[in-house]
């Protein structure tokens, strides 16, 4: 696997050598469609009169503050590994209604609303990190998972979401509580990427009493029919689950140089008391 993983940090290098400098894109999470609403993600969201980090600021909107995306700008604004554009929005404070710009990295990937409860899920930073396979470091974005009730920020919990190329497509969903001990809901928040040798990974986070538990991330990623690599929780509600446990699943695939198929499994339980879990 670590050959793999070697093979494809080469790839990935190559293709961004190969990009013209001043080439941006913006990451297809924040993809927000015109006319639909949206609500903020980080607090105190600055509002500008243009598109543009110098020009005037005219408000600030704080998390959770619902918003309407009136026009998708051109501009694009990349900060570490996270490229978005800027929208023209509308939204209301009382009874005044305002407009102005603001940049898509500061929006919110996905929400929900469950059980009188605001979960917002968004990208938060890019840091430097270690890469235990090569003697440098990587960018990492982070992200996180906010509950929310109205203004008040009730819980947040942090998770990494890989690096820029992962950053396709994002979902947010509500889930049962898996038939876990005292868990009222799970949320699940994925990242994706739409080509060969992305990673993709799923966050999985249980709430219980105004708290909010993330589970070990799981990291899926496949190269056409050469390799993959899959991860996935069996929980109590599933097929082959057991009480009170998550049960950690991985299943992986190489071919080797005569196009044999050379498979690993394993598997690891996680027991769950009610509030915290520990691998058995």
């Amino acid at each position: 696997m670590k050959t793999f993983f070697t093979i494809l940090f080469v790839f990935v290098v190559q293709i961004f050598s190969a990009q013209e400098d001043d080439y941006v894109y913006a990451n297809g999470v924040f993809d927000f469609e015109e006319n639909k609403t949206q609500k903020i993600f980080t607090d105190w969201t600055r509002i500008r009169q243009s598109p543009n980090i110098t020009s005037p600021i005219l408000d600030s909107l704080q998390s959770n503050q619902q918003i309407l995306i009136l026009k998708k700008d051109e501009t694009i604004l990349q900060l570490g590994e996270r490229r978005a554009n800027w929208f023209k929005i509308s939204y209301q404070k009382g009874d005044t209604t305002s407009e102005g710009y603001v940049w898509g990295g500061n929006l919110c990937v996905g929400y929900r609303n469950k059980n009188g409860y605001d979960f917002l899920f968004g990208l938060t930073k890019t840091l430097a990190k270690k890469n235990p396979d090569f003697n440098g470091t990587i960018q990492q974005n982070y992200a996180s998972v906010k509950v929310m009730a109205g203004n008040t920020l009730i819980d947040e919990v942090s998770f990494e979401t890989g690096s820029g190329e992962s950053l396709s497509y994002g979902s947010f969903a509500t889930e049962s509580n898996h038939k876990l001990k005292n868990v009222e809901l799970t949320l699940k928040a994925t990242v994706s990427g739409e080509a060969c040798g992305i990673p993709s990974y799923d966050q999985y986070i249980l709430f219980r009493n105004k708290k909010l538990i993330a589970l070990p991330q799981l990291m899926s990623v496949g190269d056409a029919d050469v390799y993959y690599h899959s991860e996935e929780f069996v929980f109590p509600n599933d097929k082959g689950g057991i009480p009170n446990a998550f049960i950690f699943k991985m299943e992986e695939m190489e071919k080797d140089d005569r196009d044999r198929e050379k498979k690993k499994k394993a598997t690891k339980t996680y027991v769950w008391d009610g509030s915290s879990y520990r691998l058995k």
